[in-house]
């Protein structure tokens, strides 16, 4: 039965008192999850630097490795779902990362899992995100794919930048977890898949580059990793339906079915929380019943009918921002191609990078990168309005110009 009642406090679930006995008894016994990821398995590329100490423990250092990448700020203005709202409570990027990581902590806390390895993950998961949302990254990866026969995915991405493009040092785990995370990709279980050192995170990398597919195999090696992986479900699933409502996508939430959850964001996010905590609590995976699982592969085939898949939205991305990624892509390639060093990717990026990566442990020089290497990292790190100010200056005269709905237009 579909219901739109915001009001209905009988939505909210709450943990059995069963479970919450338990809890309480097991944090009074100071009883530890013994499947929870320890500090001292950490690994590093190169384990002779950044040791944990009292006040910066291994995986906070992670934390703020990654607060402080280069890339970091430009989530705040990189879509989330929609584009072209001049509209401040329309989530972007940033706010996402935000909730993933609040959610993913709030149920790793209560499983006693190693909250600073979520946090970490959750942080830099999209790090490597395109401008225009998922729009953006199809359109990347259709061009990057024709030229070079591999594939580019934001997951795959966002590894590249914390680990190649900005080599910080940062741990497999969390590298795991961030190329683990496809949050379109929902499991009824999420169970790790067994541990392995960076020649097969390498191996494994490498593989979603080359084979069409690789990344819906992916399973992260920690609970931690999997607790995220779920999160970022829950953490867009209503959040991306209030959002809709915003940009008059939606009027209600009449559309969507109530499997048991809930249908706004405030319910699913509690219920699901509580339903996985309730059935993996002293676990080693991550589960949620079968009610829930079917409630959750309806809410997100209900969002792609009713959100993703809407025409206007989907028409503006195909017809306007497509073929900017196409000029914009083929300019940039003859640029770095030309060795033209006057060229804005040469000083707003090359430079750049160049300037930035200083400040690490000795790398390969960035230059030596392939030209469609170089140019998809430009593109990739693009925040949207950087994206269309860039697209206007270097093709004054398109056609193309993508024109933002203001704050004052009327519905």
């Amino acid at each position: 039965m579909k219901d739109a009642n915001l009001t209905n406090t009988h939505k909210y679930k709450v943990l059995s008192p069963e479970l919450i006995k338990r809890i309480e008894e097991d944090k009074l016994a100071h009883v530890k999850n013994k499947y929870a990821f320890d500090d001292a398995d950490i690994i590093r590329r190169d384990m002779s630097r950044d040791k944990a100490s009292v006040w910066r423990k291994a995986f906070v250092r992670d934390v703020e490795k990654i607060m402080h990448c280069p890339y970091y700020n430009r989530y705040a203005d990189k879509t989330q779902v929609f584009s072209f709202y001049k509209n401040d409570d329309i989530t972007r990027r940033a706010l996402h990362v935000q909730l993933v990581s609040r959610i993913a902590r709030n149920i790793g806390e209560v499983l006693g899992l190693n909250v600073d390895l979520i946090e970490a993950i959750a942080l830099g998961h999209d790090i490597g995100h395109t401008p225009f949302g998922h729009a953006g990254e199809r359109f990347l990866n259709e061009i990057y794919h024709d030229r070079t026969g591999r594939y580019f995915n934001h997951n795959v991405h966002s590894v590249r930048v914390l680990d190649k493009i900005f080599p910080r040092n940062i741990s497999l785990q969390v590298l795991d977890g961030v190329l683990c995370h496809n949050g379109e990709l929902e499991l009824k279980e999420y169970r790790p898949a067994n541990s392995m050192d960076f020649e097969g995170f390498d191996m494994k990398l490498e593989e979603c580059y080359v084979r069409n597919g690789a990344i819906k195999e992916l399973v992260p090696v920690t609970l931690e990793g999997c607790v995220v992986r779920i999160s970022d479900i829950l953490a867009y699933i209503g959040k991306d339906r209030q959002d809709a409502k915003l940009a008059n996508i939606l009027e209600n939430d009449e559309c969507f079915t109530d499997s048991g959850a809930g249908v706004i964001n405030a319910q699913l996010i509690n219920n699901f929380t509580v339903n996985i905590i309730e059935n993996s609590y002293g676990k080693p995976y991550i589960k949620m019943d079968d009610e829930y699982f079917e409630g959750l592969k309806t809410a997100k085939r209900e969002n792609y009918q009713y959100i993703y898949k809407n025409e206007g939205v989907d028409k503006t991305y195909n017809d306007i921002v497509r073929p900017m990624f196409c000029d914009m892509y083929e300019k940039l390639a003859e640029d770095v191609s030309r060795k033209k060093s006057d060229s804005i990717i040469y000083k707003h990026h090359i430079e750049y990078l160049m300037k930035q990566r200083a400040y690490y442990t000795k790398a390969e020089e960035y230059i030596n990168n392939s030209v469609d290497d170089i140019v998809c990292d430009y593109i990739a790190s693009m925040t949207d309005d950087y994206f269309i100010d860039l697209y206007g200056k270097m093709f004054p005269e398109s056609p193309y110009k993508v024109e933002y709905i203001s704050y004052f237009e009327e519905k």
